[in-house]
């Protein structure tokens, strides 16, 4: 591989599920910009985040180290200083870094604007969500002001959807665009030396709401209706069926339980509206790249935090939950010349092996006793068996967002799962070769007592080979 020091664009999505990209094998979505990005580079279709809710999983994947290691397991919770995040590691090796859009790594509610650690971002357009919460500390709510619109004035003016989903902002004034712009801005200012951006959109994040002219493509009569049977929630963790009535089990939010099918139709189409204008913000952001001739020597990355349920065994939006709408996330890399073009990788990778991945590209020395994943490169250049990466993934929820008593691990093997609710005696198994969609669970079956004793130490084991490898030992006592 050369050591050329490529560009890193990173675009990050927020709650976007595996399968809403067409070239994934998915009919009914219009993505043709990241499909062409898979038949340039390569496309991990088992990718896991570490955590199924935002901090924990940006920060595990922004550091390369589980959710359990950065300390920075819950959502309002602040990274510890001492972390050391990519960005931080590309600037003091001669990047420039930017951001456009979300960090989470650190609360920002309740009028709190995110506080940051040393981050290694010189032009940091922070925007955490859309709505104008924080005056113009929100980027994006400045760069609309200063074309004299407003958040609140541009939303009122589409029609109503329903108690689902909206028609949202028109895409000319979106967040999602306005972060485009900003990574288009920063890579031609930014031709002449090595970077790092962070294109880190709100979207396709709940509340459900697209901009009306990408709403108005998809006809919610020809959506599928989410995966589930009667009843199934019955052997299932409590979590689920407080959720499944009550998203995030908040009352007063979204009443998934009075749902009709056509309700869950309309809102499946919004969702994917969102992702197909995701999609061509995505289109914008490449096209700059050939037209500052800076194709070829830029590492692309397409993923997103984690998944969405949308509507799935009843659930949506995300929690301690860990089926693969959750937690399975898309990922691309493409990096002519240097990756296989076209490839496929279908082994098991966890978002923790980029961060050995990119440093090892950029010819950057690792920090050996921080980093936990494993480079993915041999599979970049094709080097190795595309079916295998990792003999499992390992994914972590301890009072993460939702649930204040839910501390949940889970451990996927390509043949099973199991989730251990800590302190409950609830669980979930399942075994994917004869049950795929995740609908019978196992765990209190009599007859799956060994496969459950076997899982449960397996993920044990995986709890233990997480620790912190740090401090490194320096002497024999």
């Amino acid at each position: 591989m050369s050591a050329s020091r490529p560009n890193i664009l990173w675009l990050c999505t927020d709650q976007q599920r595996f399968d809403t990209i067409r070239a994934f094998g998915t009919e009914g979505i219009h993505t043709p910009n990241l499909d062409r990005l898979c038949s340039d580079g390569v496309a991990f279709t088992r990718a896991y985040c570490q955590s199924p809710v935002c901090t924990p999983s940006r920060a595990s994947f922004l550091t390369g180290r589980y959710p359990r290691t950065t300390r920075c397991r819950q959502n309002g919770q602040q990274i510890p200083a001492d972390e050391l995040l990519l960005p931080r590691i590309f600037a003091d090796h001669g990047y420039r870094c930017g951001l456009a859009g979300k960090l989470h790594l650190a609360p920002c509610s309740d009028a709190r604007i995110e506080a940051r650690i040393d981050d290694g971002y010189h032009d940091f357009w922070w925007s955490h969500h859309p709505q104008p919460d924080w005056g113009n500390a929100n980027a994006y709510t400045a760069w609309l002001n200063e074309k004299g619109l407003t958040w609140d004035e541009l939303y009122e003016r589409p029609p109503s959807g329903s108690a689902y989903w909206k028609n949202g902002i028109p895409a000319e004034h979106h967040q999602t665009t306005w972060c485009a712009e900003m990574a288009v801005k920063f890579i031609h200012e930014n031709a002449r030396v090595p970077w790092f951006f962070s294109f880190n959109c709100f979207a396709p994040h709940h509340p459900f709401d697209p901009p009306q002219e990408y709403r108005e493509r998809y006809d919610p009569a020809e959506m599928p209706l989410p995966k589930s049977r009667p009843g199934e929630l019955e052997n299932k963790p409590r979590f689920q069926k407080l959720d499944a009535e009550w998203a995030h089990n908040a009352p007063g939010e979204f009443h998934s339980g009075a749902m009709t099918d056509a309700d869950r139709r309309e809102t499946i189409a919004a969702y994917r509206a969102m992702c197909e204008h995701i999609d061509h913000e995505v289109g914008r952001v490449l096209h700059a790249l050939d037209e500052t001739g800076q194709r070829e020597n830029t590492l692309v990355i397409f993923l997103s935090d984690h998944g969405e349920m949308l509507g799935d065994h009843g659930l949506w939006f995300k929690g301690p939950h860990f089926y693969e709408e959750a937690i399975r996330v898309p990922l691309i890399m493409r990096w002519p010349g240097q990756f296989q073009a076209g490839h496929q990788v279908d082994g098991l990778v966890e978002l923790i092996d980029l961060a050995p991945t990119l440093l090892e590209a950029a010819a950057i020395p690792a920090p050996a006793d921080r980093l936990q994943g494993k480079s993915l490169t041999p599979h970049l250049t094709g080097e190795t068996d595309p079916r295998h990466h990792r003999d499992a993934v390992f994914s972590e929820y301890y009072n993460s967002w939702t649930h204040s008593d839910a501390y949940a691990t889970m451990l996927r093997t390509k043949t099973e799962k199991v989730v251990i609710y800590h302190g409950t005696g609830e669980g979930e198994l399942y075994d994917l070769e004869n049950d795929p969609d995740e609908f019978d669970n196992l765990w209190n079956v009599p007859s799956e007592s060994t496969r459950r004793a076997r899982m449960v130490e397996r993920c044990f084991d995986a709890s233990v080979f997480s620790l912190d490898p740090s401090p490194p030992r320096v002497g024999p006592f």
